[in-house]
């Protein structure tokens, strides 16, 4: 799990405490070192901080805060001006620096998750197709130029449709972000999940060759049927895994195949796994 993630499940209350806390060493700092010492960047750390984790308004609110003590700090350190217009000016260039940064900061993130949503499907946070292509070409040009093993995986939801009309479609939803929240937990983190249809997934493996897809793929089915027998669900799953070694092919002619052998499951009574390995030709399958 990456820093980011970490931070993300820290409670909002938790990160305002945080925030708070630091903003009063800093003020406690600031006027302990009197007016000789500027403080600038450190009040920008509370901001930031609180702007990125909690919001945008609650950011803005401690800008006003910061601008605030340090107007104080300057008061109350003995700092003499030529006139008290400079209280006044200080105050409001330092205000107009701290809800700078504020903007900046919620702008960053919002650019962030605005590229998360093009990445990625709406429903299961799985990656959506288009970014699936752009990952799959180019772990296929890599595996052409170092010649170099990958897997992927076509895995189509088995009844799918009789949880819709039984369960509803809300659950329906349910069941797909579990499908797919399971799979990334049961995958190494350089494997590649993706959502390419309704109710079909995609897996790219890299480094997988036709000896280990068995292995990797089949513990990640096995895991995929505990956790909906034990939510009582009534799904299984069809998997083509087709694995290759600098393939001279698109992505497109490479999930065709893996789609093809996974409907040669379909059609033979589904909840199973098709094998097969590519060298110019499929020259090997095995259920």
């Amino acid at each position: 799990m990456d820093l980011i993630a970490v931070l993300e499940k820290i409670s909002k209350p938790a990160w305002v405490g945080l925030g708070l806390l630091l903003l009063s060493g800093v003020a406690v700092l600031d006027y302990i070192t009197g007016v000789e010492l500027s403080f600038s960047l450190f009040y920008l750390l509370p901001i930031s901080l609180l702007s990125w984790a909690v919001s945008g308004t609650f950011g803005v609110m401690v800008a006003f805060i910061s601008a605030g003590i340090w107007l104080s700090v300057d008061i109350l350190s003995g700092a003499e001006y030529s006139h008290a217009f400079v209280y006044f000016w200080n105050t409001v260039i330092r205000l107009g620096f701290f809800l700078l940064s504020v903007f900046m900061i919620r702008l960053g993130k919002a650019i962030e998750r605005e590229k998360m949503f093009a990445r990625t499907d709406f429903l299961t946070g799985a990656l959506n197709p288009r970014f699936f292509h752009e990952l799959a070409q180019m772990e296929i040009d890599r595996s052409v130029r170092y010649n170099r093993p990958f897997t992927i995986a076509f895995i189509d939801v088995d009844n799918f449709k009789t949880i819709n009309d039984t369960y509803g479609h809300a659950i329906g939803d349910t069941v797909l972000r579990v499908i797919a929240s399971n799979m990334q937990e049961n995958l190494r983190k350089t494997d590649i999940v993706a959502r390419v249809g309704g109710d079909e997934f995609v897996v790219l493996l890299p480094e997988i060759d036709m000896k280990a897809a068995p292995i990797v793929i089949s513990n990640m089915q096995k895991a995929l049927s505990k956790e909906m027998k034990k939510n009582n669900w009534p799904v299984t799953l069809s998997i083509g895994a087709l694995s290759a070694t600098a393939p001279h092919l698109s992505v497109d002619e490479m999930l065709g195949m893996a789609d093809q052998l996974m409907y040669k499951v379909k059609n033979s009574g589904k909840n199973n796994i098709h094998y097969a390995s590519y060298q110019n030709e499929i020259i090997e399958a095995e259920k």
